[in-house]
């Protein structure tokens, strides 16, 4: 029987259980040095083994939540900052090919919520279908019967962005860098502090005075209430 996956672990956790809505953000390729990485990598593992040595199981979980955002906040702070690697985003063409493409999967791949295209990396929020589960899951053979919802959407809009972003730079090889970040929205107090983390972020980044005037910015406000 076909199954979602829910937990799997890279360079980033990734957990995914069905029914939730998921804050994610895919970076270009090459837009961090790898030292800047390694360095970060590094603090979050002794981080992360400070965490574990706690015995109560309700305080682990609360402090790697904690942690988590602490981590995020740093990693995209620097992406904002970021004038090393390519700036890809800011070509016009390019952008509004990656805003044309997550409207595309609106309604058939996820309930779209809301977007911020940055120079270097993109933020989005939304919920995995069922119609796009259901379609995905019986599409799978029993030999490949499971797996990751959000990690699948993900592959999906960055090789097609991919694709036809390459072609308007003239350009071959990767683009996205492989591996995105994704957090579980636990309820909806939640999910508005993050909607208002992503429209801000031009604004935190000084590309614009108020979101509304950052062309690369939307929100279905109807989905908040």
């Amino acid at each position: 029987m076909v199954k979602n996956k829910t937990y799997y672990r890279r360079n980033l956790p990734h957990y995914q259980p069905p029914g939730y809505t998921f804050f994610v953000t895919y970076r270009l390729d090459g837009s961090l040095p790898v030292e800047t990485i390694k360095k970060l990598k590094a603090e979050r593992e002794k981080e992360l083994r400070k965490i574990s040595g706690y015995d109560n199981k309700k305080i682990r979980y609360e402090k790697y939540k904690e942690y988590q955002k602490i981590y995020f906040g740093k990693f995209d702070k620097l992406l904002d900052g970021s004038n090393y690697g390519p700036h890809w985003l800011k070509n016009e063409e390019v952008a509004n090919t990656v805003k044309e493409l997550i409207h595309s999967f609106d309604k058939k791949y996820y309930e779209l919520i809301c977007y911020c295209i940055m120079p270097n990396h993109v933020h989005q929020v939304f919920t995995p279908t069922n119609i796009y589960i259901d379609r995905l899951k019986e599409s799978l053979t029993e030999a490949n019967a499971s797996v990751y919802i959000v990690t699948k959407i993900l592959q999906d809009l960055k090789s097609k962005t991919a694709l036809k972003a390459n072609k308007i730079l003239n350009r071959t090889g990767t683009f996205w860098q492989h591996e995105s970040y994704d957090h579980v929205v636990r309820d909806d107090k939640e999910l508005k502090r993050i909607v208002e983390y992503v429209l801000n972020n031009p604004v935190k980044a000084g590309l614009c005075k108020k979101w509304e005037d950052w062309k690369w910015c939307y929100c279905n406000f109807d989905l908040l209430v």
